[in-house]
């Protein structure tokens, strides 16, 4: 059978089949972007497949779209991760194909949000203002992230085993399968022959509406690095000018020393004229001193005694001058940016379960008790000795 006369379900599961064994090669082969193009121009089909039938409107809730018809508002999010993952050489084509892909995450986030999937503080977690200058504060979101995906796929692992639904290979090793894993093809086991079928259908829900959660996570990860590398390519110096041909260069360089070199050839005699009306050289001349004993003046004041050659060379003075620490290292926005050394120790020391963060732990406490019995001998004001109020 044609792939084109495919129900929807089946065309939809080939296709991830294919993407998620493509995902597996590596990229530069050529076999692997023939694949790629292959997945593509399916997905293609699929998008367009799905438009045709109306499964989505903008005037519909989320109670009103059918449990089966969920799994397609991937489609945005598998047409990014595809078209991501296209070997481009060019400087333009990489631009136009970030732009694509920036298009398709931004339909699928939108679409998730319009239809309320996605809870409030998962969305205020993964909207976060970048970039956030705060290590402490990057370092806190980054873990409830990742917390928050962990969470994700623990529920989404507990309702499949509740339903017995699993890819038709018995694994989930990624996204394309987690989605594949949805589609009743590849079911197996789907559900005894006592279950309602309406608790087989709340169940299919449930793990659809968890795993549209889980890829807006990663829709959102993948739109800020998105977003960094289109800001990086778009600061990127222009792409030098190609050299000239060797026989150019040559003839350029003969032409200027044929015009401007000075070559020492007898003098002048007598009244010939040496330049002509516009200035230019009519014969090759030397510019020296008018007489003899001026010319052996100034050759015997050359490497003269009060001439001093150098006894070092600007990189051996810059050593020794940095050894003395006469050198400024460091500052700038990097270090503007890097925590201080109290900042540091608190972040070390919130290292759970560690060694190493343990021992900072216990640093950062005696820190504070020396800190607070230096406060109790000293109390604030003591050193005011001179301009008591």
């Amino acid at each position: 059978m044609h792939m084109s006369n495919l129900p929807l379900p089946a065309l939809y599961s080939r296709t991830l089949a294919n993407a998620s064994k493509a995902a597996a090669l590596p990229t530069i082969d050529d076999e692997t972007q023939q694949l790629i193009q292959s997945v593509l121009t399916d997905l293609q089909q699929v998008d367009a497949r799905t438009n045709a039938l109306s499964l989505f409107s903008k005037n519909e809730t989320l109670e009103d779209i059918s449990t089966k018809d969920l799994v397609y508002l991937t489609v945005p999010f598998i047409l990014s991760e595809v078209e991501n993952r296209m070997k481009l050489s060019d400087w333009n084509e990489r631009v136009a194909r970030l732009s694509q892909v920036q298009k398709h995450l931004k339909t699928f986030i939108s679409s998730l949000e319009s239809y309320g999937v996605v809870p409030d503080t998962e969305h205020t977690l993964y909207t976060q203002p970048s970039p956030i200058k705060d290590p402490a504060k990057r370092r806190e979101i980054k873990i409830k992230q990742f917390m928050a995906e962990k969470d994700l796929r623990a529920h989404i692992e507990t309702v499949q085993r509740r339903r017995r639904q699993r890819p038709a290979d018995g694994t989930s090793s990624n996204d394309f399968d987690l989605v594949r894993s949805l589609l009743p093809f590849v079911l197996v086991g789907s559900a005894s022959d006592d279950e309602d079928d309406s608790e087989t259908d709340d169940i299919l829900r449930e793990t659809s509406l968890l795993l549209l959660r889980l890829l807006y996570m990663h829709a959102c990860s993948q739109l800020q690095s998105l977003d960094q590398e289109m800001e990086l390519l778009r600061n990127a110096p222009p792409l030098r000018q190609p050299a000239p041909a060797v026989d150019e260069c040559r003839e350029k360089v003969t032409d200027q020393e044929a015009m401007w070199r000075l070559d020492p050839t007898p003098r002048v005699t007598g009244r010939e004229q040496l330049l002509d009306s516009s200035g230019k050289p009519l014969q090759p001349f030397t510019i020296l001193p008018g007489g003899t004993l001026d010319r052996s003046r100034l050759q015997a004041q050359v490497f003269g005694p009060s001439h001093r050659l150098p006894t070092m060379t600007v990189d051996e003075y810059l050593e020794i001058e940095r050894q003395r620490g006469n050198i400024l290292t460091g500052g700038g926005r990097q270090s503007e940016e890097k925590p201080t050394t109290s900042e540091q120790l608190l972040i070390d020391s919130e290292m759970d379960g560690t060694a190493f963060g343990e021992a900072k732990s216990e640093e950062k406490r005696l820190k504070d008790e020396q800190w607070a019995q230096f406060k109790d001998v000293n109390p604030k004001g003591a050193g005011n000795m001179m301009n008591r109020g």
